[in-house]
């Protein structure tokens, strides 16, 4: 019996721990016009369950012409929903200053059943966040 509580056990911690690998990488999304601006956004979601977030502007006649935002915290996922939080004691300093509690996303890829041609990035979108500019926001897992 306890060989197979053992087993039982074993198989739904692989389990959990395989679903977290989906999840896992690095994303990123660039919007820009050569000469004028550039807009890059960088995710990384550790397998320990931790994030780095990094948004760089460089826009032509902006003030400041260009700006770095940082984020860092944790990350969890349920079904295909990765919740973001951030310790305001371990999480902020001068450099990680954004705050992603209550931030969502929606983690989308193509199902495993649909056997079509049709192609479907894997991808992150921003489904709430109390960072304004981040909502609605898809960045492509590389």
């Amino acid at each position: 019996m306890k060989l197979l509580h053992t087993t039982l056990l074993l198989i739904f911690n692989l389990t959990i721990f395989a679903q977290s690998n989906a999840f896992a990488g690095d994303y990123n999304r660039t919007f820009s016009k050569e000469g004028d601006h550039l807009i890059e956004y960088k995710l990384t979601l550790h397998q320990d369950g931790t994030f780095v977030f990094h948004s760089y502007s460089k826009i032509k006649n902006g003030v400041p012409p260009e700006v770095n935002k940082y984020g860092k915290g944790k990350w969890t996922a349920k079904d295909n929903v990765i919740t973001f939080s951030s310790n305001k004691q371990e999480d902020f300093d001068a450099k990680y200053k954004l705050h992603f509690n209550n931030s969502k996303a929606r983690f989308v890829t193509k199902n495993p059943r649909d056997k079509s041609d049709r192609i479907i990035k894997t991808k992150l979108t921003f489904v709430d966040s109390e960072i304004q500019w981040i909502q609605r926001l898809d960045v492509f897992k590389i």
